[in-house]
């Protein structure tokens, strides 16, 4: 089926495969004997016993090439799952802390993202995302040193441990992110309470909440999401696998969906949580009986809460 994906980290597309690759290539020595070895930490207690292991993972990632390999096999991926549009996020101060300039990150992921029409029939997008725990303060030196490079960029999100960083200390870099033109997205609501997602929406003024599961707690929120059609980036699997939610069978996004809000489905970090954005759309339909009609409205959402041009929605739409 036919889907745009809205909420992806392209570091949490780095399988253990191009990990090992990585580190052989650059020196790099890693704590894990092997790939299978790895592959054996992939249970999380909660977000950030997940974001210890991932911000170790990515320390492989030094090069243009890597930030290309780590794309295209992403984009090769996603082909197989039915993208056909992608907003990719990916974290600067993760890779710019541990010396990795800025330039080499952009100018890998452009070397891929440049030419996925041509060879993956995928429309992309670039989005920036702050780290949250990191502060206010850093975030606004990174925006600083995103500045120049607004051309490669389509918008700005919030990132990282949730519970204890609420959206409001970022006000002043989304309102610079804001006046360049760039699009504003956040998560919020997925550890943290709904507060944050109020916060998210009317302090920094975000166009779409990343997660957001934890509106279904205040009945007055989702009335407002459902009004203003402001779209959710959910991620199922991610969220059984931080333990935001006991198991699939047991998700609130059957509520979300009827309550009327503009749902969309993704993978997050599929390298991580068991799967890329089908395996999630399959997953509803195998744990929570999905029909067909409810995952192409699913599909549908992923399109119109996409940041494409109107003749693009509209082209992505009718391919449903």
């Amino acid at each position: 089926m036919p889907k745009a994906e809205l909420h992806l980290h392209i570091e949490g597309t780095l399988e253990p495969e191009l990990v090992f690759a990585c580190a052989r290539r650059n020196g790099v020595q890693l704590p894990f004997a092997d790939v299978e070895e790895l592959r054996r930490r992939y249970v999380f207690d909660d977000l950030q016993s997940f974001l210890d292991l991932y911000y170790l993972a990515m320390g492989v990632l030094r090069t243009e090439r890597d930030f290309t390999e780590l794309a295209d096999a992403y984009l090769a991926r996603a082909r197989e799952q039915g993208v056909r549009h992608a907003e990719i996020f990916f974290d600067p101060q993760a890779h710019v802390s541990r010396g990795v300039p800025l330039e080499v990150v952009l100018d890998g992921l452009e070397a891929s993202l440049s030419t996925a029409p041509e060879r993956f029939g995928i429309s992309t997008r670039l989005i920036a995302c702050f780290l949250r725990d990191r502060g206010p303060r850093e975030a606004m030196e990174t925006w600083e040193a995103l500045e120049p490079h607004t051309a490669r960029l389509h918008g700005v999100g919030l990132d990282s441990a949730e519970v204890g960083h609420p959206p409001d200390a970022f006000e002043p870099v989304f309102a610079r992110a804001r006046q360049a033109g760039l699009h504003l997205v956040a998560h919020a609501g997925e550890e943290g309470p709904p507060d944050y997602i109020w916060q998210a929406l009317d302090v920094l003024g975000v166009e779409r909440v990343d997660h957001g599961i934890r509106a279904i707690e205040d009945p007055a929120l989702l009335a407002r999401l459902a009004r203003d059609r402001t779209p959710l980036t959910v991620c199922p699997l991610s969220n059984v696998r931080l333990r935001c939610v006991p198991s699939l069978a047991e998700h609130r996004l059957p509520e979300l969906v009827d309550a009327g809000l503009l749902v969309t489905i993704n993978s997050d970090d599929p390298a991580y949580f068991g799967g890329y954005v089908d395996d999630n759309f399959q997953a509803l339909k195998r744990e929570l009986g999905f029909g067909d009609d409810v995952l192409r409205e699913l599909a549908a959402n992923s399109f119109r809460a996409s940041f494409v041009e109107e003749d693009e929605r509209a082209r992505l739409l009718g391919e449903l």
